[in-house]
């Protein structure tokens, strides 16, 4: 199941800077972000891809249904990262008009790991 990891955070009077290193438990293969949004994204779930979800800037919902368990998670905060699994159903939902949400998977985009049904579907 989805769960929300803290990312390291180093603030001083410069600034602050998170660190995504020895954290995401996996090797990341695929970088991209999302902006602009005006629509719901994903809708899926995956075979093998792993995700590591960081809204950057802004805000968004991500619903998670692994086939047993349903939840929603709020990411509104730079330093926290939700791990999607690839039996996690998600969709993105209600951003905000300056959300930047950034992606990390675990393998290459191959339309053919995608699911396109969700676990209601396959009862």
């Amino acid at each position: 199941m989805a769960n929300i990891i803290d990312l390291p955070s180093y603030t001083d009077d410069r600034g602050s800077l998170n660190v995504i290193e020895k954290v995401i438990p996996f090797d990341i293969k695929r970088i991209y972000w999302m902006y602009n949004i005006t629509k719901s994204r994903g809708g899926h779930r995956h075979k093998q891809t792993r995700q590591a979800l960081i809204c950057l800037k802004g805000q968004c919902d991500v619903y998670i249904n692994n086939g047993k368990t349903k939840h929603n998670f709020l990411l509104n905060e730079s330093d926290k990262c939700l791990l999607v699994e690839p039996e996690d159903w998600h969709t993105l939902n209600h951003f905000s008009l300056d959300a930047i949400l950034l992606v990390l998977a675990s393998h290459h985009f191959d339309k053919n790991d995608y699911i396109h049904e969700d676990y209601d579907h396959d009862k």
